[in-house]
């Protein structure tokens, strides 16, 4: 099920984060509490619920036409979860009034082939990794 994060997630969104076998986050205290009450704060932040549990969310900032997360656990993976999150943080953008989303990731990932086949032009790169732009 697809819905808005909410506070009660916190802890949720950073069991997700760190599940991940890519895109590991090589250090933990560079995302700190305060950055996840943001994220949750976020109009922008949806997750996708199994049972009652959260087993993948996306993040857009409504503000620049990033989207700057897209997770899901390991086992949920390959069920559509991560579209239908992607489609969502797009369509939080394209609601903002942006008419161009942006996003960065790793090379040589199952990610940046998630996006590839997704419609999502390479343009750059950004930070040492790969830029992703299209059009909402």
């Amino acid at each position: 099920m697809l819905r808005k994060a909410v506070p009660s997630d916190l802890l949720a969104l950073k069991a997700v984060r760190s599940s991940v076998v890519e895109n590991i986050l090589s250090d933990p205290t560079k995302v700190t509490d305060d950055d996840y009450d943001l994220y949750v704060a976020n109009p922008g932040v949806a997750v996708w619920e199994e049972n009652g549990e959260v087993v993948g969310f996306s993040a857009a900032d409504p503000r620049n036409g990033n989207i700057w997360a897209l997770f899901v656990v390991p086992g949920f993976e390959r069920n559509g979860i991560g579209s239908i999150l992607l489609a969502e943080a797009c369509a939080c953008l394209k609601s903002a009034g942006i008419g161009r989303a942006w996003l960065t990731t790793d090379r040589n990932t199952r990610a940046e082939r998630f996006y590839r086949a997704a419609g999502w032009e390479h343009v750059g790169e950004k930070d040492n990794e790969l830029l992703f732009e299209r059009s909402l």
